[in-house]
């Protein structure tokens, strides 16, 4: 059985253009939840994405419905792919990887092996995967789904969530959340820069950060 839902409302060219000053990991110094996997690693880690999350479940080895949504698929889209636990068979490969960029979709994120990385790297298609894999899926006709709620390194993706994905890892956000996120982080990493300056002009770390306080303070009380 094959599921096709609509397409979700993309998130603005704005907030994309803000999510993409953010380094995933100033967002981990205050954010816990919503990283996928830190398994599934960049095949080019130079790339920082951000856009709208276009889900897809593709059980086993049946790529049909990912062939499918090669024709859907719109500028500023995020291919995301539930693979519901097949870590043997690449669902993308060169093919999809040159019908997704001529699409315009802005990356991939797939929660499973890949092929075809030269390819992959060749055309700079931003890719988050498990890894490679020589063993393919084929167009079986049996089953998938298009936008739906899938899991992907253990994080649940909606159709329409905002995706932020670097060289550290994948973020997923809730869109009306994404903007107040964004401008958190994008505030840490200017007091980042004042800080390196200090450090350039001789202050020592954990004199800023209050580490020296903390450790000597409890060091005298041992004493």
């Amino acid at each position: 059985m094959f599921t096709v839902n609509p397409m979700p409302k993309q998130i603005s060219q704005d907030l994309v253009d803000l999510l993409e000053k953010v380094e995933t990991a100033t967002v981990g110094h205050f954010l816990h939840s919503g990283f996928v996997d830190r398994e599934l690693r960049a095949v080019l880690p130079e790339k920082r994405v951000a856009g709208t999350a276009v889900t897809v479940r593709l059980p086993h080895a049946d790529s049909t419905i990912l062939h499918y949504l090669t024709k859907l698929v719109r500028p500023g889209d995020i291919v995301v792919v539930d693979r519901c636990g097949d870590t043997k068979h690449a669902c993308w490969g060169g093919v999809v990887t040159h019908s997704m960029k001529i699409a315009g979709v802005k990356a991939g994120i797939v929660d499973g092996p890949a092929t075809d990385f030269s390819e992959i790297r060749n055309v700079e298609m931003p890719m988050w995967c498990r890894g490679p894999s020589p063993i393919t899926t084929k167009i079986l006709g049996l089953e998938g789904a298009i936008n739906v709620p899938v899991t992907v390194g253990g994080q649940v993706i909606e159709p329409g969530d905002a995706i932020l994905a670097d060289e550290s890892g994948v973020l997923v956000l809730n869109p009306a959340e994404a903007r107040a996120v964004a401008e958190r982080a994008i505030g840490m990493q200017e007091n980042e820069i004042k800080l390196l300056e200090r450090l350039r002009n001789g202050e020592k770390l954990p004199d800023i950060s209050g580490a020296t306080r903390i450790v000597e303070e409890k060091a005298r009380r041992v004493a």
